[in-house]
């Protein structure tokens, strides 16, 4: 460990944003080097760090929606306003949504000290910490001011329960929900709704040709802020080979913010310069998603991370949409730093009860689909499945018809493979068991969502050896991922390349051969690990599931590494084996038998033997795990390709061809 005096680091990220395991890195690398850091999570207003600026040497800001500039509008005044003397200002991330040439120049202008536009490294910055730093006084130690200022929000108290909504209840929230902002009111009459959604293209239909035994269905994200510029996006895509697309929300929206979303607008249609992340549902109504479907005519769903998503699922059904992404766990303990369980559970309840009702009254089946990506990095697949496990019970029991249960590839091929075939298998088996035996169940692979490969050449083997990965693995969608992910927004030409190279990883995947004996290992882990987490679920909340996620969560039986929540225990931590399987390093409270815990242990230990490390390093594992894909610190993609190799050559044509 380092002696740097005991400099006082504030460290957090700002608005909207979401993404907490650059600042987990960092925090413990801050914290290794003797730092005492103050740590505020993420989704901080700008005032936070201005309230206990004074008492620390740096203050590092970390913005990764592109939106920084909206966050940071006011910082020139709170500078002066504060006149806070002697703490330097750190700012990074992806600090605006297209390309960052010129915003260190502008962010340098508003007081920041140093500005990291894009992608940079642990080391480089704590490089340029220590020489900032030498020969400056530490902060004085406020310990008793940090813990006042640590507030937590109790939980809501009321108990919960998995039944039927009640219709008085319904009907209560859904005027108050179409009230909160003025196109609500499109979409208040349910049955004209209906008359509508029942002639547009269906999701669930595209999908259940694929569980027939179909080719998977290869779905690109997109989203800006005009409807011209989405229809033309779609249009592209269609043409590409899409069968369905999404509306990728805005960050705005995300957070309710819709005063904000209508300025970012406004703001596009005047300078013709994209100023929102995402797609404005809300904001444009049910008139304006009606006309992109017509024009566009192909199933539509809308992925978002809205903490209250009861007002888009509203706008969104009334406007052609048949899918809809999102759940209570999923779209809160990786996204939030503070949204209670049980207002969260209550809440997609709504949702849940809404999309049963299309069916229950009109006959029409939409999608629910549930982000088991969760963090996106380093996540086992047993808590992932029993993440989606969870959700599709609860959407179930509100008469949800079609779950699509989604998980993000990890790179080891055997292990992705058996984390979607039990996925599926799983789902039908306990809803099942349970009595619902007409669901259509449905299986979604994400390509790798954590730091991508900066070069565009390995970008694209990623690209195309994870759609073999997929295809393989007989899941029912692709979620696209673009060789631009490291370094923009990706634009249309990008997500229509990746588009092409996942075809042919789709086509090429009848040569690669699947090592069905590892495969059945990973199942066999999995499944373990599943039972063991669903029975301590149900069992913690005396057979209600949601009052046992409320209590799951708090008991540290369920827990998601890296994930912002403060209702999160945080103790659970995950590494790569020696074959880039993700393992649980440490186990927290999860209810796992000593011989699960063994299988775990010994694969760590043959790691830290692999890379000479002492146990007293497992956060080196995590930090260089984190950062082996995008600083390209990797052979082959998937991890374990020198025991499958996938074949190059069709690869290397495409690439040539483009």
């Amino acid at each position: 460990m380092s002696n740097n005096n005991g400099h006082t680091i504030l460290l957090g990220g700002i608005g909207g944003d979401s993404h907490s395991v650059g600042l987990t890195i960092l925090r413990h690398a801050l914290t290794a080097q003797g730092y005492r850091v103050r740590y505020l999570g993420t989704q901080n207003r700008l005032e936070e760090f201005f309230r206990l600026a004074a008492f620390c040497n740096v203050v590092m800001i970390s913005s990764m929606d592109g939106h920084t500039r909206y966050y940071l509008h006011n910082f020139p005044e709170l500078l002066k306003q504060f006149q806070i003397q002697g703490t330097r200002w750190y700012l990074g991330g992806n600090l605006h949504i297209g390309d960052a040439v010129g915003y260190e120049a502008l962010f340098r202008e508003m007081g920041f000290d140093r500005v990291f536009v894009n992608f940079v490294d642990v080391s480089t910055v704590l490089q340029l910490l220590a020489e900032d730093l030498d020969g400056t006084k530490p902060a004085p130690d406020w310990s008793n001011l940090w813990d006042q200022s640590q507030t937590r929000t109790l939980p809501r108290t009321d108990a919960l329960s998995d039944e039927l909504v009640e219709e008085e209840w319904f009907e209560s929230n859904r005027r108050e929900v179409l009230e909160t902002w003025k196109t609500g009111s499109e979409a208040r009459d349910l049955r004209e709704n209906a008359a509508f959604l029942v002639r547009q293209p269906s999701f669930p239909a595209r999908q259940r040709h694929v569980t027939a035994g179909g080719p998977p269905l290869i779905q690109p994200r997109s989203g800006v802020p005009l409807i011209s510029e989405q229809i033309r996006m779609f249009q592209a895509f269609k043409s590409a080979g899409a069968q369905v697309l999404s509306y990728q929300v805005d960050s705005l929206t995300r957070n309710n913010n819709y005063a904000g979303a209508d300025e970012a607008i406004n703001e596009s249609r005047t300078t013709s310069i994209n100023s929102l992340n995402g797609f404005p549902v809300i904001n444009h109504g049910v008139s304006g998603l009606r006309r992109i479907i017509s024009e566009v005519k192909v199933p539509l769903q809308t992925r978002h991370s809205t903490r209250d998503p009861r007002l888009l699922a509203e706008i969104s059904y009334a406007g052609g949409v048949t899918a809809f992404e999102g759940g209570s766990i999923c779209y809160n303990i990786p996204y939030y730093k503070d949204y209670p369980l049980r207002q969260s559970l209550k809440t997609w309840q709504y949702v849940d009860r809404l999309t049963g009702l299309y069916y229950e009254r009109y006959g029409i089946v939409l999608d629910r689909e549930f982000f088991g990506t969760l963090t996106a990095t380093l996540i086992p697949p047993s808590l992932a499945i029993a993440v989606n496990l969870i959700e599709a019970i609860l959407a179930v029991q509100q008469g949800v018809k079609s779950v699509s249960l989604g998980y993000a590839e990890q790179g080891n091929r055997a292990q992705d493979i058996a984390a979607i075939r039990m996925l599926g298998e799983m789902a039908h088996e306990t809803l099942q068991s349970m009595g619902h035996r007409n669901i259509q169940v449905n299986t979604v692979f994400q390509q790798y969502m954590a730091a991508f490969p900066a070069k565009t050449a390995r970008a694209e083997e990623l690209i195309y050896n994870s759609a073999i990965t997929a295809t393989l693995s007989r899941a029912t969608r692709i979620i696209v991922k673009t060789a631009a992910e490291a370094i923009k927004i990706p634009t249309l030409s990008d997500n229509v390349h990746s588009m092409g190279l996942v075809m042919r990883g789709m086509v090429d995947a009848e040569n690669v051969r699947v090592d069905e004996i590892r495969v059945q290992e990973e199942c066999s882990i999995i499944r373990r690990e599943v039972d063991a987490i669903m029975e301590a679920v149900i069992m913690s909340g005396g057979g209600c599931i949601s009052e046992g996620v409320a209590n799951a969560f708090s008991r540290g039986i369920l827990d998601i590494p890296f994930a912002p929540s403060i209702h999160n225990r945080h103790e659970v931590m995950t590494a790569r084996d020696v074959d880039g399987a993700v393992r649980y390093l440490s186990f927290g409270q999860l209810p796992f038998d000593r011989e699960l815990r063994e299988f775990h242990t010994s694969k760590m230990a043959e790691r830290r033997r692999a890379e000479g490390l002492r146990k007293d390093q497992n956060y080196l594992l995590v930090e260089r795990d984190v950062l082996a894909i995008p600083r390209e610190q990797y052979e082959r993609w998937p991890l374990d390709a020198h025991l499958e190799p996938a074949p190059l050559e069709p690869l290397a044509l495409t690439m040539n061809a483009n």
